[in-house]
């Protein structure tokens, strides 16, 4: 399905980590955020870890098999 480090970016993305219950990693500028699973998302957020997490500010990235 993805690979380990793809970056997700596009609703059907997300949408398929949701259905599958694949974590995700996120990042702001390079950094680690947070790890975990999409709890819902929308036009502007992606919330993981009960956390609002912005679809501009941050960068999400597949983690199968975490």
């Amino acid at each position: 399905m993805y690979l380990n480090g793809q970056m997700i970016f596009d609703d059907r993305h997300f949408d398929d980590h949701i259905s599958s219950e694949v974590p995700i990693q996120i990042y702001f500028d390079r950094q680690h955020s947070d790890i975990g699973f999409i709890e819902y998302y929308g036009k502007e957020f992606v919330k993981v870890n009960n956390i609002f997490y912005s679809r501009r500010q941050f960068t999400f990235v597949s983690r199968p098999g975490y």
